[in-house]
């Protein structure tokens, strides 16, 4: 018998996997220029370029010329969305980094559980971060901040969900204070 969705409780790691799925879509997000092209971009598309004989490339650059194209400039240079690329991707990353190496720490002594408690709040800092440089980059490209709300939407909610683990650990730190107070120490 399964349980009404509306009265379902999230599951213990919603935030890991709320996590995983913040990194996919941040990463489809990138590959298609932050939601200013319509299709992600094609690798195929530049192995044609790349095997191109120089006869080829000799007609191409003659095209360029005649028509003035090596004079047009990119509205948004790449190095800038580089940049804004390199920047989320890392950080969405870390966000996941962050929460698999605190997860991995079942603390045991105050020690370890300070240790999980400084990686969830990296964590933390890095949902922050994420919502910083989305916010720049809504300020800087001609992006629609409609189209990013669905991502700073789930930014948001990992962020909660991260500060919910992170709080729901105070029982766990009671329980080793408790242990050390009753002369039972751990290594």
């Amino acid at each position: 018998m399964s349980v009404i969705k509306s009265k379902r409780s999230l599951s213990e790691l919603e935030f890991f996997h709320n996590a995983l799925c913040l990194r996919r879509s941040i990463a489809t997000l990138l590959l298609r220029d932050f939601g200013t092209k319509d299709k992600i971009r094609s690798v195929k598309m530049l192995e044609n370029l790349v095997k191109m004989n120089d006869e080829d490339k000799k007609t191409l650059d003659s095209i360029f010329t005649k028509y003035n194209i090596s004079k047009v400039s990119e509205e948004w240079p790449e190095w800038l969305l580089s940049t804004f690329r390199n920047s989320l991707y890392e950080l969405s990353r870390n966000i996941v980094l962050y929460i698999v190496a605190a997860n991995s720490i079942y603390p045991m002594s105050m020690i370890e559980f300070n240790q999980r408690r400084e990686l969830q709040n990296a964590a933390i800092y890095s949902c922050d971060q994420l919502l910083i440089e989305m916010q720049f980059v809504i300020s800087i490209l001609p992006v629609k901040a409609e189209k990013l709300q669905a991502y700073i939407g789930s930014i948001e909610k990992e962020r909660f969900l991260l500060k919910r683990w992170r709080k729901s650990d105070n029982r766990i730190a009671n329980k080793i204070k408790d242990k050390q107070n009753n002369g039972v120490l751990y290594k």
